[in-house]
């Protein structure tokens, strides 16, 4: 007898991506028997990082939705044919028993193919304000899992739909590769040109992957900065901006503090260049990326970056509070809902780039690094936040589905 079939769709963007290789790890935990395969678009995340990944797959022609340039959508329209023979052959030689969307416009397809071929599906959504294909699919699947609670006050279900809020589904945590510590990414200085975007995916199987190499952090309270495997262009010129504005103030270097900026393959060389010409800089660490950084975060007193879901998950996963400065080009705003949901909880503070005054962000990082109450209460407030082992629970959820899909 063939093994049972979960069919994951989800792309576009790493936020919609890791979530379902995470699922589909823990589903190969829970039940070894059953066989997770994935539907992705050409375009996207999943066409670099699904070959590598171990599972079998499909790619679609799909176009994206363009919501401020309509007139642009033309090659949407016409890419639908293809898609619908697609969806239509994954599903007929996938013959899947289970169908798990993540997000990003390949979900909505395979959603749709769940419906037409009577197949269970449900939806995992990893933001505050959910996506335009979650808010059109809620009320026709069975099962919907939130990242944040605060998400179904902008949703309507269907009455055989079951909500649950069980966290963001973050990659299992294996021990980090032991031996000598490690710096990822090129030091201040170096050229990160031509350095690999980091694997982030676990294995099939639930196989936890490659061990990433341990990052040697600085002894003391660091401050992260980051933006995603890419960098944030916005938020480091803000950061550079205000290192700048410190080194102009005079201000005393806080004691025992230091900062792990990552700022991306294509702008570290940049940055590195510009922080080493600052009077503290041998306090300002500048590197293009951290490999595997969700796992190893230990060494992390407060991070300063956008507010993805996924980012926020592995950061309360690990009990690291944040100061969020969001995505301002993000669809619907999500980032800023997501940042002001954490922030609401305690455990972030918020500020919109696009107000931000010269040294504001260094300030405001400066402060909570050297306030001990501040700091912890920050940091209980992640931690409450966190669901390190969501994957899993949200995975044992979805297998009860199994059993409807074989009859």
């Amino acid at each position: 007898m063939a093994s049972p079939r979960i069919l994951l769709a989800g792309g576009g963007t790493g936020g919609h991506l890791y979530p379902a290789l995470n699922l589909a790890a823990a589903f190969g935990q829970l039940a070894p028997e059953v066989e997770c395969v994935f539907l992705g678009g050409r375009r996207g995340l999943e066409a670099r990082v699904l070959p590598d990944a171990g599972y079998e797959f499909r790619l679609l022609p799909l176009q994206p939705l363009y919501r401020q340039r309509p007139w642009r959508n033309w090659r949407l329209f016409a890419s639908v044919p293809a898609v619908l023979a697609g969806v239509r052959r994954a599903f007929r030689d996938f013959d899947p028993r289970l169908v798990v969307g993540t997000g990003g416009y390949v979900a909505g397809p395979a959603l749709a193919g769940a419906r037409l071929h009577r197949v269970p599906a449900a939806i995992q959504e990893q933001n505050a304000a959910p996506g335009l294909v979650t808010r059109l699919f809620a009320p026709a699947v069975d099962q919907i899992h939130l990242g944040y609670p605060e998400a179904e006050a902008r949703l309507r279900f269907g009455g055989r739909t079951r909500l649950s809020a069980l966290g963001n589904p973050v990659a299992p945590g294996p021990p980090i590769a032991p031996g000598p510590a490690v710096g990822s990414g090129p030091p201040v200085g170096s050229d990160p040109r031509g350095a690999p975007e980091p694997s982030r995916s676990p294995g099939p199987n639930g196989s936890p992957g490659p061990a990433p190499a341990r990052f040697d952090w600085p002894a003391g309270r660091n401050l992260l900065v980051f933006g995603g495997s890419q960098g944030a262009l916005g938020l480091n010129r803000a950061f550079l901006r205000d290192l700048e504005w410190a080194a102009r103030d005079g201000s005393a270097w806080p004691d025992g503090v230091s900062v792990v900026w990552i700022a991306g393959p294509a702008h570290a060389a940049e940055l590195a260049a510009r922080a080493s010409e600052l009077p503290f800089s041998e306090r300002v660490r500048v590197v293009s990326y951290i490999d595997d950084l969700g796992r190893q975060l230990d060494g992390v007193t407060l991070a300063l970056c956008r507010s993805g879901a996924m980012s926020l998950a592995e950061l309360c996963a690990a009990g690291r509070p944040a100061v969020l400065v969001p995505l301002p080009t993000s669809a619907g705003g999500h980032q800023l809902t997501n940042a002001r949901a954490l922030a609401g909880a305690g455990a972030a503070e918020v500020r919109e780039e696009g107000r931000l005054e010269p040294g504001e962000l260094w300030s405001l990082c400066r402060d909570i690094l050297t306030d001990d109450g501040r700091l912890a209460r920050m940091s209980g407030a992640a931690a409450s936040r966190g669901r390190p082992d969501a994957a899993l629970d949200i995975a044992r959820d979805m297998l009860t589905l199994l059993d409807r899909g074989a009859a």
